[in-house]
């Protein structure tokens, strides 16, 4: 858990970066934030988050799982609540909250919750044999018989008491921000890390990418669609650009920092 001193030094940071570079391009459009009233997500799922002007959806197969979490549901109400059920104090970091069970444990935080977005996956495309993590000493925790939701639910309770960021970053593998795709994950493995995942990604006739992540965090707490604190509109699309930084809400990563699995 980080201080209340870094986490406003952190902040000061953030509106020192929301400056945009004369040779960023201008990816708000169509893609403002609902307001911030609770109760008014308008968009009923990941891939009905509307696209800027001039960018289009990258193909992908039915069976994948770009295609799985394009379909993801989102709550209407856009508040971002505990494990315990209070409202987490930060609510300006959201652009929308997947409806996705938190559990009532402080347990799926942030690797946790791109872990459960890669098992529910492997679990509804009947890929049982591939639902797979590893701890930091390299134990393996695999799902077996049977194939069952409240089977798959307990043990992602143990997966997230035993792996973490630090575990999640060695089983994933580098990938160049250029090659970014649905389902990849940014991670900084740690005591504590961070990771996020990408939800969606979208290009245009010049070939420029844009994309959207989703993070829990610490608490355990909702998972949900980040704003890009870059963008003046707060427009959730983030830019696959040559920035050696990318500035979310609540963590800075580094370009380096995006795996595959």
């Amino acid at each position: 858990m980080y201080s209340k001193t870094f986490i406003l030094l952190l902040s000061i940071f953030f509106l020192s970066c929301n400056a945009k570079s004369s040779t960023s391009t201008d990816i708000s459009s169509k893609a403002t934030p609902p307001s911030t009233k609770t109760g008014d997500n308008p968009y009923p799922f990941i891939a009905g988050i509307p696209l800027p002007d001039g960018y289009k959806r990258t193909v992908v197969g039915s069976n994948s799982f770009s295609n799985w979490l394009g379909k993801v549901p989102l709550k209407k109400d856009r508040t971002v609540y505990l494990f315990n059920g209070d409202k987490k104090e930060n609510q300006s970091a959201q652009f929308a909250v997947l409806d996705i069970s938190t559990g009532d444990k402080n347990l799926q935080q942030c690797a946790d919750a791109v872990m459960r977005l890669r098992a529910e996956y492997l679990f509804a495309s009947g890929q049982y044999s591939n639902i797979l993590f590893t701890d930091n000493e390299g134990g393996n925790y695999q799902f077996t018989q049977p194939y069952n939701k409240e089977h798959l639910m307990n043990y992602l309770q143990k997966v997230f008491g035993m792996c973490g960021s630090a575990s999640l970053s060695k089983q994933l593998k580098h990938v160049n921000l250029i090659g970014i795709k649905p389902g990849d994950v940014l991670i900084r493995g740690g005591f504590p890390g961070h990771a996020v995942m990408v939800m969606d990604v979208a290009v245009n006739k010049e070939g420029r990418k844009i994309y959207l992540l989703a993070q829990s965090y610490m608490p355990a707490q909702d998972i949900h669609v980040l704003v890009n604190p870059s963008d003046e509109n707060l427009s959730p699309w983030y830019e696959a650009d040559d920035a050696e930084k990318i500035i979310t809400p609540e963590f800075v990563f580094t370009r380096n920092e995006l795996k595959q699995w």
